[in-house]
């Protein structure tokens, strides 16, 4: 019996006091979020904001394993192989994929989200990736732990931040949210902290005594009984030669002034970034630095929809899901780079991403 079985609903609720939690209940695959759990979220949510009993919703993930791992990518793979293997694919093929539907539904959830009128505390314990990012780190009050490796991955895979990510990325200073994006790299709690990707640091042995005290003392005393000092961040301590590589122009500059610092860490940078696929790398690049003027999150999730939907007929999509997850030999081999290609990626789609009024 699978973990969507009727008997074992993906999204679990729970009443405490004044609080309802959320939780993502499929352990196994590290809670990975599917269309099916979008739209249970988003009805929950919905129905919850307009209750006056319910003061604050609490999201956290099912198991020891984190919050959640990202979307189905076994069933993105599907999609991706089937439309980029196809010469005559269309954007509109794209549009009508169950791929596009789930991100259709997924997005509008995270603008949702980030507007939601009451407390939306998330609990980014243990892993927190791709859209787990996008349920947890537009909420208003972002809880992280000494467990917390946060990541949004997509470049890896010959895919580009989403979920909003690329909105969140583009604001953090001194180019340590594009070296999140460029990398893939894990961020600790602390590191999230300082990157102003979190709010608040609770000890994960806390988090049950954490998680009761919002239903009954309200979340302010739950923050301040709970919340502890982080340690240090890792990552922001090399804001300097960070902040100096990746304000270059372009991918290949970047690689270029990483291995110019001359140390371990700059050097491995710049090998982590090199083996990307580069069609990623470089609308990834251009996402981030356009989602920095865009005035709403709204704004920045309609170019990630497109960008998501051109990606499905890229062919590096389906060979990044096939290398990494799929075969797990760890080799793709990357279609040849056009510069002049990663302005299709932009354009406007058929039927964009939209929202209600």
């Amino acid at each position: 019996m699978s973990e969507q079985s009727v008997l074992v609903p993906s999204v679990l609720t729970e009443e405490n006091g004044s609080a309802r939690s959320l939780i993502l209940n499929r352990p196994k695959s590290i809670n990975a979020i599917d269309h099916e759990m979008v739209t249970e979220i988003a009805e929950r949510l919905d129905a919850w904001s307009g209750d006056d009993a319910v003061e604050a919703v609490v999201l956290y993930g099912a198991g020891e394993r984190g919050l959640c791992a990202g979307g189905d990518i076994v069933a993105i793979h599907r999609d991706a192989s089937a439309l980029s293997g196809n010469p005559d694919s269309t954007d509109v093929d794209a549009e009508n994929s169950p791929s596009a539907k789930f991100w259709f539904d997924e997005y509008r959830l995270n603008a949702a989200i980030s507007r939601y009128p009451k407390s939306y505390v998330a609990i980014m314990d243990g892993i927190v990736m791709g859209g787990g990012v996008g349920v947890s780190a537009h909420g208003n009050i972002r809880i992280v732990t000494d467990r917390t490796r946060l990541a949004m991955p997509e470049v890896g895979i010959g895919f580009v931040p989403d979920v909003g990510g690329t909105h969140l990325l583009s604001r953090v200073p001194d180019g340590l949210g594009l070296y999140a994006g460029l990398t893939a790299a894990h961020l600790r709690g602390a590191d999230a902290l300082a990157m102003g990707l979190a709010d608040h640091f609770v000890p994960s042995d806390s988090l049950p005594a954490f998680i009761e005290a919002i239903g009954t003392s309200g979340v302010d005393a739950a923050i301040e009984q709970y919340a502890t000092d982080a340690p240090a961040s890792e990552l922001a301590a090399q804001r300097d030669w960070i902040a100096e590589a990746f304000a270059a122009e372009t991918i290949s500059e970047i690689i270029d002034r990483c291995r110019a610092v001359g140390t371990e860490a700059a050097a491995k940078t710049a090998d982590t970034i090199a083996a990307k696929s580069p069609t990623a790398l470089a609308v990834t690049l251009r996402s981030l630095r356009e989602a920095a003027a865009d005035a709403t999150l709204e704004d920045t999730l309609v170019r990630e929809y497109r960008v998501s939907l051109r990606c499905l007929l890229h062919p590096d999509m389906a060979e990044g899901i096939r290398a990494q997850v799929i075969d797990k030999d760890r080799n793709p081999s990357w279609a040849e780079f056009s510069e002049a290609g990663v302005d299709a990626f932009f354009a406007p789609l058929p039927h964009d991403l939209t929202f209600p009024a």
